[in-house]
């Protein structure tokens, strides 16, 4: 048996809050974590609704039915399996996004990459691959991918403002995976800004609005 991979065309969805315009001065790009929808995501962002604010919520490429064979339709970024070709989908799909929208938005936007959980990878590897344009990335209650090298990119990341957000009772952040995570962003260069809630695995209203500014 030999097994073959083919490129198709695929149709990707995406949710928006605002309308593109040289009147945009902030532009989010939010991506989702495991088993969430765009649509659904971007409600935990309402408060970032303004009439010169745009958010751009991609979609991950892969849906199941969370229970199984029933229940909600929810979807996911990438799975081990053929992760390269799923990496690389995500990001031509991001990219493309961002070449479509940012073009129409205001000369002086500034831009801020908002990963959670899943997500969190999701921006890094995008933002490993394709080298966006953008002023603050946030990566909120996920952990860096530990197969990518970012030394590199020192230079690049030099002028941008990188925060690490997440909450006290996150479950899936225990103590030795904070101090991973805090380890490997110093052994690449990377000096991210911790900002912490009380709170567990989620979105929270009130630590999202001290990034409003």
């Amino acid at each position: 048996m030999k097994e073959h991979h083919v490129k198709i065309a695929k149709t990707a969805h995406y949710s928006t809050l605002g309308e593109p315009g040289p009147h945009i001065k902030k532009c989010w790009i939010i991506t989702h974590g495991y088993g969430q929808l765009a649509s659904e995501f971007l409600k935990d962002f309402k408060i970032l609704e303004a009439e010169d604010t745009l958010v751009i919520a991609p979609e991950g490429l892969s849906r199941f039915y969370w229970g199984g064979f029933v229940g909600p339709v929810v979807s996911s970024w990438m799975t081990s399996k053929d992760r390269l070709d799923e990496i690389e989908d995500y990001c031509n799909f991001i990219q493309g996004l961002y070449d479509t929208y940012v073009p129409q938005l205001s000369p002086d936007v500034q831009i801020t990459l908002l990963g959670f959980s899943q997500g969190t990878a999701t921006q890094c590897r995008w933002i490993h691959r394709n080298r966006p344009f953008y002023h603050r990335l946030i990566l909120w209650a996920g952990m860096l991918p530990d197969d990518l090298d970012f030394q590199p990119m020192n230079d690049y990341f030099s002028d941008k403002d990188l925060y690490f957000v997440y909450g006290t009772q996150d479950r899936f952040l225990t103590a030795e995976r904070l101090e991973w995570q805090r380890n490997f962003a110093k052994q690449n260069g990377l000096e991210f800004k911790e900002v912490s809630f009380e709170g567990k695995h989620k979105i929270q209203e009130l630590a999202l609005k001290d990034f409003l500014g």
